[in-house]
């Protein structure tokens, strides 16, 4: 039960999201990726395993291909996708990333895993694993795991 003079659980989470990307954000600018957008992270892991078209692109984030279209225009302007022919369909192109791209997607994993390693550190590995049941339960849609709008961020 929590007490009247404890913040609620959602402005906690809020706060906690909120102190992990400053953090981020700090680690990839002191690593050269001071220019990162706010969608690039979810274009890096999509794009991580393999090229695809705008098209796949826009269906994995899940936002129109108008405004996919933006995001590549923007992330290739500051070099970390671009467009080559579709070896497969002439008239198709893939997205993929860039070396500065590939590097920037390392460089943030890295950063993933220093800080569940603090975390961890800091507060127990029995702790963090509660943490992430607990965040996993939250974010799942029934006994089938991840909801799957969520899932296609991640996979």
């Amino acid at each position: 039960m929590t007490s009247l003079t404890q913040p609620d659980l959602g402005i906690l989470l809020a706060l906690a999201y909120q102190e992990f990307v400053r953090e981020l954000h700090a680690a990839m600018a002191g690593a050269g990726f001071a220019d990162l957008g706010h969608s690039d992270g979810y274009v890096f892991r999509a794009l991580a395993e393999r090229p695809m078209t705008a098209t796949e692109l826009a269906g994995r984030l899940m936002v129109t291909k108008q405004g996919t279209a933006q995001i590549i225009d923007d992330m290739a302007r500051r070099g970390y996708v671009r467009r080559q022919p579709d070896p497969r369909d002439g008239r198709a192109r893939l997205v993929e990333l860039t070396g500065r791209g590939r590097a920037a997607l390392a460089s943030a994993r890295r950063f993933h895993r220093e800080y569940e390693d603090r975390l961890i550190a800091a507060h127990g590995a029995g702790a963090v694993a509660g943490v992430r049941a607990v965040l996993t339960a939250m974010a799942s849609a029934g006994p089938d795991g991840l909801d799957p709008q969520l899932r296609r961020l991640y996979l």
